[in-house]
């Protein structure tokens, strides 16, 4: 019996450091996981709050941003380039749209009041309404009693008038488009020669010293390129608009002398 009591002892003896270890294994593990949920939280939060400033970024935010970083001794000129072609473009579309006649309903609103009260009637209609095709009408038909020639004479030479100042406007859109790029290939020229200008002072070249200047001139190239785009598509648009405005008074000028001999051979 005592041989027992004391194998038993002999046995505690021999697995209480096994135990031990194992008790200590388990505690550092159990700190390991701790730390790692606790870094694990203060990690999630930071990446959420980059995720949240990114999101909060606007896009003019953004523009403002490259903005400032292009210069604004270079960027000025480009947007002030902006400014001046759209209030040029948007003052043209309102003119020519306002210029935009129903020549159909006008023609016969003007052959009606030659039946009924012929000439004068007819000169009311035209000067009561708006546009470069009523203009036209008006000075053809004050040349009536000077006969058909005249009157075709008259509508041609007004309808250059009309034409010319349909147009104005559109030579400042054009210069707009062909500066703006200029003033951004300028800023491009700069840029680079301030790129080398840093390269030759440091006498080493650094990503670093070159980023500034070729970023410079990247972002004003890109600014000019942007500006042209937006205001050539102004300018189709308000060429587009003539073209059909002309196409419009030379058909109803035609319709016109058409209408006039056929009240001279019936009168």
């Amino acid at each position: 019996m005592k041989k027992l009591i004391a194998l038993f002892m002999l046995s505690g003896i021999l697995l209480s450091p096994v135990i031990s270890n194992a008790q200590d294994a388990d505690v550092d593990s159990a700190e390991v996981e701790t730390t790692e949920v606790v870094e694990a939280e203060e990690v999630a939060p930071a990446v959420v709050d980059d995720e949240i400033i990114e999101e909060d970024k606007g896009f003019h935010q953004i523009i403002k941003e490259k903005f400032i970083e292009g210069g604004t001794t270079f960027m000025s000129p480009v947007l002030i380039c902006l400014i001046l072609g759209l209030a040029v473009s948007l003052e043209r579309i309102v003119t020519l749209n306002l210029s935009t006649t129903n020549t159909k309903k006008l023609l016969a609103k003007v052959e009606e009041a030659l039946e009924q009260g012929g000439i004068e009637a007819a000169k009311d209609v035209t000067k009561n309404t708006k546009g470069p095709v009523a203009s036209i009408f008006t000075q053809g038909l004050m040349r009536y009693t000077e006969g058909i020639e005249m009157v075709e004479k008259s509508i041609i030479a007004y309808g250059s008038v009309e034409m010319g100042r349909l147009e104005k406007g559109l030579v400042w859109i054009s210069l707009f488009i062909s500066l703006a790029p200029m003033l951004g290939f300028m800023g491009t020229v700069i840029g680079m020669i301030s790129a080398f200008d840093a390269i030759e002072a440091a006498g080493d070249i650094s990503p670093s010293l070159v980023a500034g200047g070729i970023k410079v001139a990247l972002l004003t190239t890109v600014a000019g390129l942007i500006v042209a785009i937006i205001l050539q598509l102004f300018y189709n648009y308000c060429v587009a608009k003539i073209d059909s405005l002309v196409n419009d008074m030379e058909d109803a000028s035609i319709s016109l002398v058409d209408i006039l001999v056929k009240h001279r051979l019936t009168k």
